[in-house]
């Protein structure tokens, strides 16, 4: 989920809640990870990242898994924040591959131990080497499997091979992080999606996921190829710019992003706006995205298979 933003650049921990709603009922999304990349983790604070996830709790904590997001590159740093979620009343963790400072299998090995151990919590590994610069070998993946308490991966090695490899050997559910695969993700065994464009069309996907699981695999692919100007439109640039572009068209709560990001240029909220077209998108009360303009979890529920 994003985070929203005051004009200001401070937190809107009101609109936070009320976006929060949007996506769990009216989107569908089973559960929200808060404090990912796509909620600006990198540019807010600790304060910050625990008022927005107590803010996001309160109100659908009771109706959809609440996962936050905790890792960096620090692993004591790390454990801090799953500690002081897990006292929020978290219900799982995301941990991000420490990026920067390029660590070998082993050091990750030990950072991702490090923190699962810190809580009772479950916790989801987001593998993304293009972003972090080091990828999860498959092998520390299924090592790490053997830990009660990692019990998902958030996969956006864009590898299915490698994926499917770890997902024989290892009852690690896989989520996929790349929208643009969360259709052919499936196919080798993944549980879900861990969306940016599930703020736009989480209820289609929801769609998706359900044909597909049915065995109504005609129907899912529809759905896919119906959804593919909306995953490229999304990915034009970082995928949090564009979706508060998208939602600030719809009136929904978005704001500005924080530097060093910077918000969508009119052309591209012009590109945006033809995407959503050539998908048949239309805005929460079914209006076409407003002229003026001011990166979700599906099938979430294995992740709390597992916990401790």
């Amino acid at each position: 989920m994003v985070t929203p933003m005051q004009e200001d650049g401070d937190v809107d921990y009101d609109g936070a809640a009320r976006l929060a709603t949007y996506l769990v009922d009216e989107q569908r999304n089973d559960g929200l990870i808060i404090s990912g990349t796509t909620g600006e983790s990198p540019t807010t604070s600790d304060e910050e990242k625990d008022r927005l996830l107590r803010a996001v709790l309160d109100a659908v904590g009771d109706r959809a898994v609440v996962v936050a997001g905790v890792g960096t590159n620090d692993t004591r740093h790390s454990i801090r924040l799953a500690q002081s979620a897990e006292r929020a009343g978290a219900h799982g963790l995301l941990l991000v591959t420490p990026y920067y400072n390029k660590p070998p299998q082993e050091g990750l090995l030990r950072h991702f131990t490090a923190i699962a151990d810190a809580t009772e919590l479950p916790a989801m590994l987001y593998d993304i080497p293009q972003r972090t610069g080091t990828p999860i070998a498959s092998e520390t993946l299924v090592r790490l499997a053997e830990n009660p308490r990692i019990v998902a991966n958030k996969d956006a090695k864009d590898d299915l091979g490698a994926s499917s490899w770890v997902m024989e050997r290892t009852d690690m559910a896989f989520y996929c992080g790349s929208d643009i695969l969360n259709l052919p993700l499936l196919s080798v065994g993944a549980s879900g999606f861990v969306s940016v464009v599930g703020h736009i069309v989480g209820s289609d996907l929801h769609d998706m996921l359900d044909a597909y699981q049915e065995g109504d695999v005609a129907h899912a692919l529809a759905i896919h190829r119906r959804l593919t100007p909306v995953y490229t439109g999304i990915f034009r640039t970082q995928g949090v710019i564009t979706t508060k572009a998208v939602l600030n068209m719809f009136g929904l709560p978005g704001g500005p992003v924080r530097t060093p990001l910077a918000d969508a240029s009119p052309e591209l909220q012009a590109l945006l706006r033809e995407d959503l077209a050539a998908a048949g998108v239309k805005g929460p009360i079914g209006l076409a995205p407003h002229q003026e303009v001011p990166g979700s979890v599906v099938g979430v529920e294995r992740l709390t298979e597992g916990s401790a």
